[in-house]
């Protein structure tokens, strides 16, 4: 039982971080909508909203409440309660505390609030990799990981992501120009 347990778990993380990886990229495209003219503006951030809403309701919340059961019951089911398995669920928390603010994101972009530029969405959109790296290295590497040089790795693999942001909004001007 605790193997097709375990199985669902991993299902829905896999569903949920596709909703998460998702959802930033509709809250960019619904941000640029912004610089269209009216007509298309409307025609766009009408279809985006109908996007966000089946992608956040039908999809990423229930997937994020699904994590959340099937890993409880994984943990009530393992007995044991080892370090590597407490900081992942430190990371686990941090994972929650992201799926909430783009929940607020979304809900104010539905309702007219614009308050970030694309490229800051853009960067926000990273958070959920930096997450799922740390994660899935705890679950695999377990005890035979140093805390140490798990942050260092985390740290250096966070410095290469912004760097390839960086280096994708040069590109990216430079086409526009």
């Amino acid at each position: 039982m605790y193997f097709y347990i375990k199985a669902l778990h991993i299902i829905f993380i896999v569903t949920w971080f596709a909703g998460l990886f998702y959802m930033p990229r509709l809250l960019v495209y619904n941000t640029e909508a912004g610089e269209k003219p009216a007509e298309v503006r409307k025609i766009l951030r009408e279809q985006f909203g109908v996007m966000i809403r089946r992608l956040w309701y039908g999809i990423t919340w229930p997937s994020a409440i699904l994590t959340l059961v099937f890993g409880l019951t994984t943990w009530g089911l393992l007995g044991v309660t080892p370090s590597w398995l407490l900081i992942k669920l430190g990371f686990v928390l941090g994972l929650y505390v992201y799926h909430f603010s783009l929940h607020r994101l979304a809900n104010q972009q539905l309702h007219g609030i614009f308050k970030y530029s694309s490229q800051q969405l853009r960067i926000w959109n990273e958070v959920a990799t930096i997450f799922l790296v740390a994660i899935v290295m705890l679950a695999t590497v377990k005890q035979d990981m140093s805390v140490v040089w798990g942050l260092i790795g985390l740290i250096l693999f966070i410095m290469v992501l912004m760097s390839a942001i960086r280096i994708y909004k040069i590109i990216r001007n430079k086409k526009q120009s």
